[in-house]
């Protein structure tokens, strides 16, 4: 479907309060802004956001510019309030009379301390969804621990659970538990939308990020909660393989028809009735042997590349270990058009990810440019949204409880 055949975007007119910063708030704010919702994003006047001021900069003259901050902001608008400052909660609140939505990943209890909880501000505005994102959520002995994703990692299990028998934990790349919890968020403030929609009622929605990294676990809690064991060892049944410098990675295990496949393309046929392999549950204890058996019949490949063919073409699922470099030029995912570019004050393009859904079978890209300047947007939403006029604006502004930027 071409973009004129494309209907209104899903989330149209819906306006959202985004009292958000770093990754799992942003991510979910900048889900619902590329469905076609308008964000105002609260900052912090002066230093903003502080994932403004990471790697990597985009803008040599300043060091608020990260690539960080442009691709989980893309398309919102920046108003920069102070909210300590006591006289910040009536613009908050003026915004907030005019939201749909409020996002907020404060700790628990800070919202409150402005004024601006879920309580005291859906109790003037039934209709409003209210979501907070926090580490450990709103209640619990935890909840008022500070939360990274390395934190969170560490203490759900899954840092244990990733060392795979070796002695040492170590930090994970993947920022999972920000990611997993912002899509959550997004997906829980979708859905209070449509039951709005049906009875007018609003709701209060409380997303943990320790409780989202949690779900993401296939077998261990599901496990562990009902009498079974922990593999404290590499995965079974998933093979990563060295051929000539590089690696490929095979699935081996888990659909009911791999097993007679794979027996069939190694030559093997008579594994099926070898009693150390014959039920998943065998082929899991005796992971260790059966892998040797699939990296002996690896030995003759020559590359990643013939290797993966014969996989796949016996429909094993496998793929070549790519870096990131190859990652971003790949076809596929230019077929897909999965790093579109927003524009920036600099006069450069700069590519970010995609939203990772197509709707009406286009790709859903940013609707436009990341806040350049912390506060960009506060005149233009101050008197456009909320209809304050010049001489009030300016009257905040020398307050200090705003902070208007130029361009």
């Amino acid at each position: 479907m071409s973009a004129a055949n494309q209907g209104e975007p899903l989330l149209a007119g819906f306006k959202v309060v985004d009292f958000t910063r770093v990754l799992a708030g942003p991510y979910c704010t900048r889900m619902l802004a590329d469905l076609g919702a308008e964000v105002i994003k609260i900052e912090r006047p002066g230093e903003g956001d502080e994932i403004r001021h990471i790697v990597y900069q985009l803008d040599p003259q300043r060091t608020d510019q990260s690539s960080y901050f442009v691709r989980l902001n893309a398309g919102k608008r920046s108003i920069a309030i102070d909210l300590a400052n006591p006289d910040a909660r009536g613009i908050a609140l003026d915004l907030i009379q005019r939201a749909d939505v409020v996002v907020e990943n404060f700790s628990p209890g800070v919202m409150a301390r402005y004024g601006l909880d879920a309580a005291t501000v859906r109790a003037q505005r039934p209709g409003l969804i209210y979501c907070s994102v926090s580490g450990f959520g709103q209640s619990g002995p935890w909840s008022s621990l500070q939360a990274y994703a390395h934190l969170i990692n560490a203490i759900s299990g899954m840092m244990d659970l990733e060392r795979c028998g070796a002695r040492q934990p170590r930090a994970a790349y993947l920022q999972a538990a920000d990611v997993l919890a912002g899509t959550h968020a997004f997906g829980a403030i979708c859905a209070a939308l449509l039951r709005r929609a049906r009875t007018g009622q609003g709701a209060t929605l409380d997303i943990s990020m320790l409780e989202a990294l949690i779900a993401a676990d296939d077998i261990t809690f599901g496990a562990l909660l009902n009498g079974g064991p922990v593999e404290r060892r590499p995965r079974a049944g998933m093979l990563v393989h060295e051929i000539g410098g590089r690696y490929l990675a095979a699935q081996t295990a888990g659909a009911p028809h791999l097993w007679a496949r794979l027996l069939q393309l190694i030559g093997k046929p008579e594994l099926a009735h070898d009693p150390r392999f014959a039920t998943p549950g065998a082929r899991r204890e005796n992971w260790d042997a059966l892998l040797a058996i699939y990296q002996e019949w690896l030995a003759r490949f020559a590359s990643v590349e013939e290797a993966v063919r014969a996989l796949t073409g016996a429909r094993v699922p496998a793929v070549p270990v790519l870096a990131p470099e190859e990652v971003v030029e790949h076809p596929h995912l230019a077929a897909r058009r999965a790093f579109p570019d927003v524009p920036h004050a600099t006069g450069r393009r700069v590519r970010v990810t995609a939203t990772p859904f197509h709707v009406d079978g286009m790709p859903t890209h940013p609707a436009g440019a990341a806040p350049y300047r912390v506060g960009e947007h506060t005149r233009e939403v101050l008197a456009q949204v909320l209809g304050y006029d010049e001489q009030r604006i300016e009257a905040l502004q020398r307050a200090g409880v705003i902070k208007a930027a130029g361009n």
